[in-house]
């Protein structure tokens, strides 16, 4: 074992998941499932067979599961070489588990789920509290099978013998901000994307006026195909002001003249609301700022809303982004 742990810079590092904790340690291997994708060695090493492949497997899978699937079907077989290194995190005893990997793909019928296997010699275990916060999430990625690139050099240092905790309890981790961030970003992201892939056009009107109502305002839905150019009509209480609002799900910017249609369906007194999942071009974001009984909300500042109200919106609707309340770790100086 000390020459492979001498040659350890020379390896990529793999990180796997399976929900069958004890599987792993218990029969030396790692493995994946897709059982109905048969023998992946008879694909060759063609990237484009196995794409043909998962989607005739699949045949309702998305052109991105597609991709995303028979990529990581791909790596498991071809990619993943004898020497390379293995990180597996098991939930049950909350340990990282190291193992280097010993043999070709071979696909093993006799299992009854994870028939994709490689055989694997297991160097040693860990305690998670061993490794940074951000090491932990990369290792935590949605992927059954997937490179770990960011820290893989903080998880070969542990396969050093001798090894111990490398971080100092009277110090913060340093990559717990860094983390912090990427999960709310990445959340972000996937609010944003679900409302331009599912809510277009008067979907898109139907989930900004649940949206207010869960603000606290009344709303009325214009009829579809109305020539008035207002999508919403809005109310605080039971009087005015009226608040008119034209929702755009279009990817282009928003240009002033746009705006300028809804200032002219607007009567005294009346205030407006321009709500679109992009942005305003420049001379739009001047016209909203000399112009201010007109709200404009792009689709940032529309995901902050989602974030702050998501408890508050229809079922309809957290099921179509649907998250759960959770805690994470942040940098304390988040906190002061």
């Amino acid at each position: 074992m000390g020459e492979i742990i001498a040659n350890k810079e020379e390896k990529r590092v793999w990180g796997i998941h399976c929900r069958d904790d004890g599987l792993f340690r218990k029969e030396n291997i790692i493995a994946i499932g897709w059982r109905e994708m048969g023998d992946l060695s008879v694909l060759g090493a063609d990237r484009e067979a196995f794409k043909k492949r998962y989607a005739e497997v699949y045949a309702d899978a998305s052109k991105g599961n597609i991709a995303n699937g028979a990529g990581m079907l791909y790596r498991f077989c071809h990619e993943a070489q004898i020497g390379d290194y293995v990180v597996y995190p098991s939930k049950n005893d909350r340990q990282v588990n190291f193992g280097i990997i010993e043999s070709e793909y071979r696909y093993d019928a006799s299992q009854p789920e994870y028939v994709q296997t490689h055989k694997v010699k297991w160097l040693k275990q860990l305690p998670r509290t061993y490794f940074s916060q951000g090491a932990l999430y990369e290792i935590g990625a949605a992927q059954s099978f997937f490179m770990v690139k960011t820290y893989a050099e903080e998880f070969l240092a542990a396969l050093d013998k001798g090894f111990m905790k490398p971080y100092d309890p009277e110090n913060e981790d340093e990559t717990v901000a860094a983390t912090a961030d990427e999960i709310v970003e990445s959340t972000r992201d996937f609010i944003l994307k679900e409302l331009s892939r599912q809510l277009k056009g008067y979907d898109l009107e139907e989930f900004v006026a649940d949206l207010l109502r869960a603000m606290g305002y009344r709303t009325t839905v214009s009829p579809h195909g109305g020539d008035s150019g207002i999508d919403i009509t809005a109310y605080k209480d039971e009087l005015p002001p009226r608040i008119l609002v034209q929702v755009k799900s279009q990817d282009g910017e928003i240009k002033e003249t746009t705006i300028q249609s809804l200032k002219g369906a607007m009567r005294e007194g009346d205030y407006g609301l321009f709500v679109t999942l992009s942005d305003y071009t420049k001379n739009a974001k001047a016209y909203l700022r000399s112009t201010p009984i007109i709200r404009g909300i792009n689709g940032t500042e529309l995901v902050d809303l989602v974030l702050k109200y998501y408890k508050d919106l229809s079922e309809k609707y957290k099921r179509i982004i649907p998250m759960q309340m959770v805690y994470i770790p942040v940098s304390k100086e988040n906190l002061e």
